[in-house]
C-alpha cells in the first residue's frame, strides 16, 4: 500500500494497523539540536488516547510512545536533542479484541472503507478496520508533537464547535473550558448538553458527527507559495486525510459565498513595524495561498462513526444481501478525539511550510517581523 507519507521537507510516514502489534511513524527532515524527549510527545498522545470517558471507545490503550532513533544526549546541556536523522516513534497496541470483528469478516459495513479497501487491494484487515481505523491517528499526534518544536512562538489550539446539528454558542467561547470537559468544547453549557445527548445516542446503538475548529496564532506572514504550494490547500489536504473527515473550510469557508465583496474583503490599516492591521479575518489568515500573519482558522467536519449497533442493509464480499450490526468498542462520536489530531496535522503542515520557506528565502524571518528578505535588501 503506497501513499503513507506526507510533507516535503518535514516528512512523516505512518505505519501499523488497529489490531497489529504496534503503530508508529518515522519523521524525516526534522532539524538537529532541538530538545525532545518522550514526555513531550506523551503529553499530546494522552489528550487523544481512548477510554478516558464514557463518551469514547472503552478500548484501553496507554499509547505509551518510545523514541527508537533520531535523538542523542547533548553533552553541553545533558538534554536529549534531535540529531537531524530520521526520528522513529513506536506505540504498542495492548488491548485488541479481534474476535469482536469475526462476524463482519466477510460483510461490508455501510459507510466504512471495507468495500473500497477490498475492491482496490483484494484483501482487507477486518480487525477494527486495519489501516483505515482511527487508531492510525495516534501516530499523527506523535508527529505533531515533534512539529510543534519547530514552531517557536506559534500556538495551535483546537475545539469541538458542533456535535450533530447542535453548535456551541460562540459568545460563551472560553479556551480554558476546552481542557475541563471530555468534549474539548469551549462552551460549558454546550458541553453539559452534549453529555445527555451522547448518552442517549450511545444507548440507542447509534453515533453522530462533529465539527472541529483549529486556530493557529503567531504564524508569521509569508508561509506558503502561489498556485501549487498554497498553505490553505495543503492544510485542507492534511485535514481531509484524517479518517472520517468529509469536509474542510478555511476562514469563513462556504459562508463566504453568501457575503458581498465589501463584506468579505479584510480591510487593512497601518500597524506596528510596517505590519498592517487587519480589521477582520474572513480569509482565515491566508491570502493567495500565503499566510498573512493573522490567526490561521480552519474547520473540518467528521462524519458519524460507521461501526454501530443499529442494523444497516449491505452485502457480503460474495455479493449476498445481509444486514450488518457491528459489535465491539466504538466511539459514539469519533469527532471528540479528532481535536488533538487536527491540531497535529496543522502543526505538521506549518512546520513543513516553515522549513520550505527558510530553504527558499534564507534564514531571515519573513518581513516585517525582522530583517528584510534577501530579495528586498
Amino acid at each position: 500500500m503506497s501513499h503513507n507519507t506526507f510533507g516535503h521537507l518535514f516528512r512523516v510516514t505512518t505505519f501499523g494497523e488497529s489490531h497489529g502489534p504496534a503503530i508508529g511513524c518515522v519523521i524525516d527532515g526534522c532539524p538537529p539540536m532541538i530538545p525532545l524527549d518522550a514526555a513531550e510527545i506523551q503529553a499530546e498522545l494522552d489528550r487523544r488516547k481512548p477510554g478516558q470517558s464514557r463518551f469514547t471507545t472503552q478500548r484501553r490503550e496507554p499509547d505509551e510512545v518510545k523514541i527508537l532513533s533520531g535523538v542523542f544526549a547533548d553533552e553541553r546541556t545533558g538534554r536529549q536533542v534531535t540529531t537531524g536523522t530520521p526520528i522513529a516513534l513506536l506505540i504498542e497496541n495492548v488491548d485488541q479484541r479481534s474476535k469482536d470483528y469475526s462476524e463482519i469478516k466477510d460483510r461490508y459495513r455501510p459507510g466504512h472503507a471495507d468495500f473500497t479497501y477490498d475492491v482496490k487491494y483484494g484483501i482487507r484487515d477486518y480487525r477494527g478496520g486495519g489501516r483505515s481505523s482511527a487508531r492510525e491517528t495516534a501516530a499523527r499526534v506523535a508527529a505533531g508533537a515533534v512539529a510543534r518544536k519547530i514552531l517557536p512562538g506559534v500556538t495551535i489550539r483546537g475545539a469541538l464547535v458542533q456535535m450533530g446539528p447542535h453548535p456551541i454558542n460562540r459568545s460563551r467561547w472560553d479556551w480554558d473550558e476546552v481542557q475541563r470537559n471530555p468534549f474539548f468544547s469551549p462552551d460549558a453549557e454546550a458541553a453539559a448538553f452534549y453529555e445527555d445527548y451522547l448518552d442517549r445516542l450511545r444507548k440507542e446503538g447509534s453515533s453522530v458527527g462533529a465539527v472541529i475548529e483549529i486556530v493557529a496564532e503567531g504564524v508569521p506572514p509569508g508561509l506558503g507559495a502561489p498556485i501549487y504550494g498554497k498553505l490553505d490547500a495543503e492544510l485542507a489536504a492534511a485535514l481531509m486525510s484524517i479518517n472520517a473527515v468529509k469536509g474542510v473550510e478555511i476562514g469563513d469557508g462556504f459562508a463566504a459565498a453568501a457575503l458581498r465583496g465589501e463584506e468579505n474583503a479584510d480591510e487593512m490599516r497601518p500597524g506596528n513595524a510596517g505590519m498592517p492591521t487587519f480589521l477582520s479575518n474572513h480569509a482565515g489568515g491566508v491570502l493567495g495561498g500565503i499566510s498573512t500573519g493573522q490567526p490561521l482558522v480552519c474547520r473540518f467536519a467528521v462524519k458519524p462513526t460507521s461501526s454501530i449497533l443499529t442494523p444497516r442493509a449491505s452485502v457480503t464480499r460474495f455479493g449476498e444481501e445481509v444486514d450488518v450490526s457491528t459489535r465491539g468498542r466504538h466511539d459514539p462520536c469519533v469527532g471528540i478525539r479528532a481535536v488533538p489530531v487536527g491540531e497535529a496535522m496543522v502543526a505538521c503542515v506549518l512546520a513543513d511550510q516553515y522549513l520550505r520557506h527558510r530553504a527558499q528565502v534564507g534564514q531571515s524571518v519573513p518581513w516585517p517581523f525582522g530583517e528584510l528578505s534577501p530579495a528586498q535588501s
